[in-house]
């Protein structure tokens, strides 16, 4: 039973858009970079939501300035979004950018 639980379970993560991020057994669909951010807050981790653009994330117990500096690429490339959302889980903030 639980190798046809495990394989229902991949069969829907594989099918899943690049933009669907799965947060604890439900598909939030992600479309900007402060979707991104709190989705990446929920879960406490820092990962990229599969976008289709260069995307950086961040965090930092600081600031939601300073997990912004932390994100991959910052200062070189041009930002397009930025989102950024405070984690009760980690204590701190997780950011995520969006470049051209």
């Amino acid at each position: 039973m639980r190798f046809i639980l495990l394989a229902v379970a991949c069969l829907f993560a594989s099918v899943a858009s690049a933009d669907t991020v799965v947060v604890r057994g439900r598909a939030t669909v992600v479309q900007t970079a402060q979707d991104a951010a709190v989705v990446i807050a929920r879960r406490g981790a820092l990962v990229h939501s599969g976008c289709s653009q260069t995307e950086g994330i961040g965090f930092s117990t600081e600031s939601p300035d300073a997990a912004i500096r932390r994100c991959c690429f910052w200062g070189k490339r041009q930002p397009v979004d930025i989102g950024v959302a405070w984690s009760p889980l980690r204590r701190g903030w997780f950011a995520v950018v969006r470049y051209r």
